[in-house]
């Protein structure tokens, strides 16, 4: 999972640098590995910035400054395959055709196929493990067979509609073309997000490509629209919009897990709000704990896992008529612990995020309400936690079911040994965490806290919950291949010894340490 956005300013003697800085940090809950900006100046000549961390310990004012420019593209970077490296961090550039700069949230299913094709047949080279860099030859490719000295939006939606016949998977991308525009398109099926807004300046109408609505709010765009499925929406550097859907027929199932837990409350994503959609998830989850536990349960009190079971947790106790509090104080300066890289950095973290308040747990029957439970490493010790503090019975209670099967369309949910649910049912997997009971959302309770928002949508991506991979060619050997690549055992034992690579750009990279 990762945060993309693009930003093509009306007045050109402005730079887009502290803006795309800005969403980036809206953005960094998708993405705490590495962070980057591109921008394009005003003859066309590309500035960049990236690095491993935080996007604070990315940028700075100085480095802002450097990066000149009216429009450009953002990235923060969640690594769902391979290296952590800093020449996966991405926005991505080639220099030929026209000089193209590329930023994409998803993951393909077929990056073999594909790396192959480049390979062997378009004479492409790819220097990094990550897809992003294939789906950005893969358009540079489409558009170099023009062999135009100047392209239009026809090439480009052309172009585009090339990529979607040949990459499967879930993607959503931004680009910019040197001295043309930017560019935003999201895969046939819709599986991850992204949005474009628009806010008028005394030069005329800025636009902005994001991965969440909150991003474009937070920077004062209004009037923001999902891409449809197999859209393409293109904006030059005169404020001229071109907009298609490529893939008419396109079959709409967006990833059900934004809503469950990537997403910011304070998010609209294809039309529903986030925060609404987790109050229905906590009403849902309060009917599953009296399905489970019976009305004549023994909960004194419901306590949040924060912060994105929160809004649940507050609605099933509502719900329930139980008493909710804060049992747990999270320290704020430690980011989200699913989307690290590697088990042991995630062990090592959790003591250090949260820590329990013995006054709410002290001779109390406590359900914990949390998110999801994937590999089950927070989730043993927040248990531990409330047992320490002096709880009598730990019942731990899930918005979203049991996830049993691998992600592969770009979150970290990569081999079924690491899921903590795979191959157990609810007893046993009670015991592995070391709680009394255990309670999941059931599938339909889930899609129906969501669906109720947006009955248009007919399908989800729910496929680390029933296993139904609907781009296809998900099979044995490709999920195993995914496995040997994203295992916690590899990731462990990667080390970034690699310097950044000027690529021909006015570069101001710098190793982190």
């Amino acid at each position: 999972m990762c945060g993309i956005t693009a930003l093509l300013l009306a007045d050109h003697n402005l730079m887009a640098s502290p803006e795309l800085h800005e969403g980036l940090g809206m953005l960094q809950h998708r993405g705490q590995d590495a962070a980057g900006i591109v921008t394009c100046g005003n003859k066309g000549r590309l500035y960049q910035i990236k690095g491993n961390g935080m996007v604070r310990d990315v940028f700075d004012q100085p480095k802002l400054e450097q990066l000149i420019g009216s429009m450009g593209v953002g990235h923060v970077r969640y690594p769902t395959a391979g290296s952590s490296s800093m020449s996966e961090a991405q926005p991505f550039y080639v220099n030929s055709p026209y000089g193209i700069v590329f930023a994409h949230n998803g993951n393909l299913v077929n990056a073999d196929e594909l790396r192959t094709f480049l390979d062997q047949d378009a004479h492409r080279h790819i220097n990094t493990d990550s897809d992003s860099e294939l789906l950005l030859n893969i358009f540079a490719n489409n558009l170099q067979k023009t062999g135009k000295f100047r392209i239009n939006e026809e090439d480009i939606f052309t172009a585009i509609k090339g990529i979607f016949d040949v990459c499967h998977g879930g993607y959503a991308c931004v680009a910019m073309i040197a001295g043309f525009g930017i560019i935003g398109f999201r895969d046939p099926h819709g599986i991850r997000p992204i949005g474009f807004a628009k806010r008028q300046s005394p030069k005329g109408t800025d636009y902005m490509f994001a991965s969440e609505s909150v991003v474009c709010d937070g920077c004062s765009f209004t009037d923001f629209e999902d891409l449809r499925p197999g859209e393409a929406v293109i904006v030059n550097k005169a404020g001229l919009v071109s907009r298609r859907e490529l893939v008419p027929d396109a079959n709409f199932s967006p990833c059900i897990f934004e809503y469950v837990y990537f997403s910011r409350p304070d998010s609209i994503i294809d039309g529903i709000s986030v925060y609404k959609c987790r109050l229905a998830m906590g009403e849902a989850l309060a009917d599953q704990v009296l399905k489970k536990l019976g009305p004549d349960h023994d909960v004194d009190v419901i306590i949040p896992v924060p912060d994105t079971s929160r809004v649940a947790a507050l609605q099933t106790a509502y719900k329930l008529d139980i008493t909710y509090r804060e049992g747990f104080i999270k320290n704020r300066y430690i980011g989200r612990t699913f989307i690290m890289p590697g088990q042991a950095m995630r062990k090592k973290t959790v003591r250090r995020k949260f820590n329990a308040m013995a006054l709410e747990f002290a001779g109390k029957n406590v359900l914990i309400v949390d998110d999801s439970i994937v590999r089950g490493t927070t989730s043993k010790e927040i248990v531990q936690m409330a047992r320490d503090a002096g709880a009598k019975k730990v019942y731990l209670a899930s918005c979203a079911p049991a996830i049993r099967y691998p992600n592969v369309y770009g979150i970290d949910m990569p081999t079924p040994k690491e899921l903590i649910a795979h191959d157990k049912d609810d007893d046993e997997i009670a015991e592995a965490l070391g709680v009394d009971r255990v309670i999941f959302q059931n599938i339909e309770g889930l899609i129906a806290s969501c669906r109720k928002f947006n009955p248009s949508i007919k399908s989800w991506d729910a496929s680390v919950f029933d296993g139904k991979y609907i781009t296809g060619k998900v099979d044995d050997a490709y999920l195993q291949h995914l496995e040997d690549l994203r295992s916690d055992a590899k990731k462990d034992k990667v080390e970034d010894t690699q310097s950044p690579e000027t690529l021909g750009l006015y570069n101001f990279n710098l190793q982190l340490k």
